[in-house]
């Protein structure tokens, strides 16, 4: 997974559900965007892998102001989320699964 260390936290709150127990996947899509189906399908197969990770899709039309909190500028935008909802990666594009995998070990 390309991208970069991010900082910052979100809750369950924030996210509108509860974080996996040892990391989270959060994407930023939109609607007619075709990278981020596959990215879905990605994050989708690496969630059911590792145990106690989740998978959290945000629609980026829908949560305007947590994009520009966060300053998500294109989709899909993946952040990568230890246990306690800190960011340890951010990156932009569609991701390969075995990026995804690696970048969760910074999470875990």
């Amino acid at each position: 997974m390309r991208g970069q260390d991010a900082g910052g936290r979100l809750s369950a709150a924030e996210l509108g559900r509860g974080l996996g127990e040892r990391a989270t996947l959060v994407q930023f899509s939109t609607a007619f965007c075709a990278p981020c189906r596959a990215t879905r399908r990605v994050l989708g197969e690496v969630t059911r892998m590792v145990p106690g990770v989740a998978h959290v899709e945000i629609d980026a039309e829908d949560r305007l102001e947590l994009v520009r909190a966060l300053g998500v500028l294109k989709t899909p935008t993946v952040l990568v989320l230890d246990a306690d909802g800190r960011i340890v990666r951010r990156a932009t594009g569609q991701p390969r699964t075995a990026d995804v995998i690696a970048a969760l070990g910074e999470a875990v």
